[in-house]
């Protein structure tokens, strides 16, 4: 059992408690126990049927992440994930001497942000446990960095890394997250925050189109963009306190755009409309409010609403309006379509490795080699969003009806 996973047992044993109670007179279970009994049951054998297939049914995995309940199981993550990132988790970089990583310029940084990261990690954990695993931490942030200089450290790139290695482990978490890093959080880790502040400025205009009354409120305020900064760059894992929580929105954004934070973000705005209405129209108010997520959002609802909120609003109508040049990605989404249709089951690549084959690559009927990337698995999200950019990268997936029913 993963540290994020003990985290929730409790939680789990009291759902249990409460399903025996949910009984009728004749003492059978309600049909409702039922149906949530059996619809957990049925996706995590969908789950593992998509991973057991040769190639890996990524497409299915990425539906499955981003239906109710995610992933379900920390388990089921740790083999989920490398296959939607397209990382081999048998073909793993070994990691640099010490001498090497403690050389890097964001070395003493890394160290003091990871040292204040106490509440990132499950209450109860014993001190050299957690001692060991904040270690941990560092070497996995710092491996990065060092091969790839190019990348420049940010305040919050921890925590997003500590969920990562409460999941799967240093190893792992250091090959998810520098995959990540090349992909979804590259605009972060540039030298200056151009690109993150231009990511920002997706949020007013998804706010304006979904509720012009509210977006003006917020503008009359002159609230800015700065409370929801650290929802961005850390992928709320600064704000949400549940770490069930937490690793239910990264089911979601792994198989996601890149820019489903932002619309997430405003998905929480809008679900407060009527606490920012009652709050005073001054900056310092709204601010204090909202740079405080409450322990009790409906997270599974605001995802449906973010998912909604991105395919009435595609980036490719708000790029003007953000001035972001959104026509970059869609380049790379179109360049790497091939990305995740040729992996191979975690069994078969145990197997090959065995017979000698440890650097596996995957060959099409021409016997090209396929690179495994990410943008593919980035690139889209719902039926409605595959049919937007099914014109430049050929995308054939599903009809609407699929699509709502993922939630």
């Amino acid at each position: 059992m993963s540290d994020s996973e003990s985290a929730s047992k409790s939680d789990d044993c009291q759902s249990k408690g409460e399903d025996r109670q949910h009984v009728t007179e004749n003492g059978k279970p309600k049909t409702k126990t039922r149906a949530k009994v059996f619809s957990k049951r049925h996706k995590t054998h969908e789950i593992q049927k998509a991973l057991f297939k040769d190639p890996v049914d990524v497409a299915r995995l990425r539906q499955l992440s981003i239906s109710r309940g995610g992933l379900i199981s920390d388990e089921l993550r740790r083999k989920a994930w490398p296959k939607l990132l397209g990382v081999n988790v048998l073909d793993i970089d070994e990691k640099p001497s010490e001498e090497v990583l403690t050389a890097h310029r964001d070395y003493d940084q890394v160290v003091l942000d990871v040292n204040r990261s106490l509440k990132r990690f499950p209450p109860g954990m014993e001190e050299s446990h957690r001692m060991a695993m904040q270690d941990q931490l560092v070497d996995c942030i710092m491996r990065v960095l060092v091969k790839h200089e190019e990348l420049h450290y940010y305040q919050g790139y921890h925590d997003i890394c500590v969920t990562f290695l409460l999941v799967v482990g240093e190893d792992i978490a250091f090959a998810l997250v520098e995959k990540l890093s090349l992909n979804h959080l590259r605009d972060f880790m540039d030298a200056n925050m151009d690109r993150t502040k231009h990511m920002l400025n997706y949020l007013y205009p998804i706010i304006h189109k979904a509720n012009p009354e509210l977006c003006a409120y917020m503008e009359r305020a002159e609230l800015g963009t700065i409370f929801s900064l650290s929802w961005l760059i850390t992928w709320f894992g600064h704000t949400v306190n549940d770490i069930k929580h937490i690793v239910r929105l990264y089911d979601f954004f792994i198989a996601c755009h890149p820019l489903m934070p932002i619309y997430l973000a405003a998905a929480i705005v809008l679900h407060r409309e009527e606490e920012l209405l009652a709050c005073e129209c001054e900056m310092c108010y709204l601010h204090s409010l909202l740079s405080k997520i409450p322990d009790d959002l409906p997270f599974e609802l605001l995802i449906a609403k973010a998912g909604d909120l991105y395919l009435q609003y595609p980036p490719t109508q708000l790029a003007n309006e953000a001035v972001i040049k959104y026509r970059e990605s869609t380049s790379i989404a179109k360049k790497l379509q091939h990305a995740a249709r040729n992996q191979k089951p975690d069994s078969l690549l145990k197997r090959l490795r065995k017979q000698g084959a440890r650097a596996l690559v995957f060959q099409d009927g021409r016997n090209v080699v396929v690179k495994v990337t990410v943008w593919t698995l980035s690139a889209v999200l719902s039926a409605a969003v595959f049919a937007v950019l099914n014109a430049a990268t050929d995308w054939d997936w599903m009809d609407w009806d699929h699509w709502s029913s993922w939630f």
